[in-house]
């Protein structure tokens, strides 16, 4: 047997969780989980706000690309692979007649994984929804239930500061990205 190498797979953007199952499946099937242990679809959690509540999606990191830890010398898993419906090939075959594909450097295996697991490991990450003079509305805290106009976004502490009217006079609150939801 040789050795397992990672390969990039692309696939019909948009049913790369669909590829994954069906890939998974055929390799149970045909008894190729030597050939290929892992398939993987590089993601990140990410908060939203919507109607005022707080939900979490998954956002793929390469949209139409699944990665997948394999042994393509059994000419068996990489047909396998090929021929499952919504896969387009392999990424780096040099094209022509000799179709082997390139596998990823180690290197850029583990700065793939290394952001998967960054991201397990630390809160789940935030979009930045806002834009400057954007009005908002405060769904929690003191002011819930004003809104205001977003004046500076602070990317990096993931806070707002947001000019609230308050008995009449526009005052600035620092708030966070998980106080408040855009006003539609």
């Amino acid at each position: 047997m040789g050795e397992l190498k990672w390969y990039v797979l692309r696939v019909v953007s948009g049913q790369e969780k669909k590829v994954k199952s069906y890939l998974e499946t055929e390799i149970e099937r045909s008894k190729l989980t030597d050939f290929i242990p892992q398939v993987l679809i590089p993601s990140e959690k990410v908060y939203e706000m919507r109607g005022g509540k707080k939900r979490v999606r998954e956002r793929n990191f390469f949209p139409g690309y699944v990665l997948l830890s394999a042994d393509l010398t059994n000419g068996e898993a990489y047909h396998a692979v090929n021929n499952i419906p919504g896969v387009i090939g392999f990424l780096g075959g040099s094209g022509g007649s000799s179709k082997e594909p390139v596998s990823l450097r180690q290197s850029e295996v583990n700065r793939i994984l290394g952001k998967v697991d960054e991201i397990d490991e630390h809160e789940v990450k935030l979009e930045t929804p806002f834009i400057k003079g954007e009005s908002i509305k405060v769904m929690d805290g003191p002011f819930s239930g004003f809104t205001g106009t977003v004046e500076e976004i602070f990317e990096d502490k993931k806070k707002l500061n947001v000019m609230v009217k308050i008995f009449g006079r526009n005052t600035p609150v620092e708030l966070s990205y998980m106080q408040v939801e855009k006003l539609e």
